[in-house]
């Protein structure tokens, strides 16, 4: 199988390039490098089914010619974090929207399948957790730039679906929860590598908030392996699913447990959203995954708890960290 990953630098992405080359399958990432690095996919440089091309989404000629000589495409390349999106809301939305736009054009000329990589931001501010696919999604107001992700993203799933509908393109979409594990930044926000940065560096663990919102983190691995799972079953064409973990924690007592598995001597200290963010910035209380869905079509289950995951950050960015002189 031949498969296209837009946005194949970034951190999901590189595991999915490592998972699909392992499976014996051809990769081409095309990536602009805006979020993602070339670090991620160097160990992949040399193997003869995989190549690289550093350009952006946007260029219309260059993804007719890389969609058209793949069997699947693996749509991941967008704007992520929420620092990026409040620092860069125009880019957000071109980014997602237009990207995604371009990438369904081609493919519904020659019918390849998609993959659409969504997020659990799409569930906005609704309190009907644990989520399922088909609950409603909550948008906040337009003048909180902190929902144009949000939005932008539910219109990549809207405009999909249509594809599948009305032009009989085949789409999947997957939305991720929290996932998180080796080789991802807290460069746009990403809270746990922030603060296993932090608690390793001896700097202030910096909890956003109160610390009272909930978040489940699901391993990168498991959601890889669930992906490619649904990828081979044509059921679930057409249709969403969440991926992830259904474990939770509050972020404070995620910052607790990474102070303690580090010992580290950092001060945990609360930082209000509109100092973090921007002002009237807007959270939401909980976001775990419904899984039911995906678990009875393909039979997913995480199989990584929260502290292997965090087990697994730290010893890697321990690692890091030495190799700079910093810990």
């Amino acid at each position: 199988m031949r498969t296209l990953l837009t946005g194949g630098a970034g951190f999901v992405g590189s595991h999915l390039a490592e998972a699909l080359l392992a499976q014996g399958h051809h990769v081409q990432v095309v990536d602009d490098l805006s979020t993602g690095s070339i670090e991620n996919i160097r160990h992949l440089k040399g193997q003869p089914r995989f190549e690289y091309v550093i350009d952006t989404v946007m260029n219309d000629h260059l993804m007719a010619e890389l969609i058209d000589g793949c069997d699947v495409v693996f749509h991941m390349a967008a704007a992520v974090g929420v620092k990026l999106i409040v620092e860069a809301p125009v880019r957000t939305i071109e980014t997602n929207v237009h990207g995604t736009e371009v990438v369904l054009k081609h493919a519904a000329k020659k019918n390849k399948l998609v993959v659409i990589f969504s997020t659990s931001e799409v569930y906005g501010k609704s309190t009907d957790v644990p989520f399922r696919e088909d609950t409603d999604l909550v948008m906040g107001p337009t003048p909180k730039h902190r929902w144009a992700y949000a939005c932008s993203k539910a219109i990549d799933e809207f405009l999909a679906l249509a594809y599948y509908k009305e032009r009989g393109l085949p789409v999947i979409i997957m939305r991720l929860f929290n996932t998180v594990g080796p080789r991802q930044t807290g460069r746009y926000g990403m809270v746990i590598p922030n603060f296993v940065t932090q608690a390793l560096t001896g700097a202030p663990i910096q909890v956003h908030g109160d610390g009272t919102q909930r978040r489940a983190f699901g391993y990168v691995g498991d959601v890889v392996n669930g992906l490619l799972k649904l990828v081979q079953d044509p059921r679930a064409v057409g249709d969403v699913f969440n991926i992830g973990n259904a474990e939770e924690i509050s972020i404070l007592d995620l910052a607790r447990r990474i102070k303690e598995m580090t010992a580290s001597s950092s001060e945990i200290v609360l930082i209000p959203y509109e100092q973090a963010y921007e002002a009237g910035f807007e959270d939401m209380p909980r976001r775990v995954p419904d899984l039911t869905k995906i678990n009875r079509l393909v039979g997913y289950a995480p199989t990584v708890g929260l502290d292997q995951i965090l087990r697994a950050v730290i010893e890697e960015r321990r690692g890091s960290l030495l190799s700079q002189g910093v810990a």
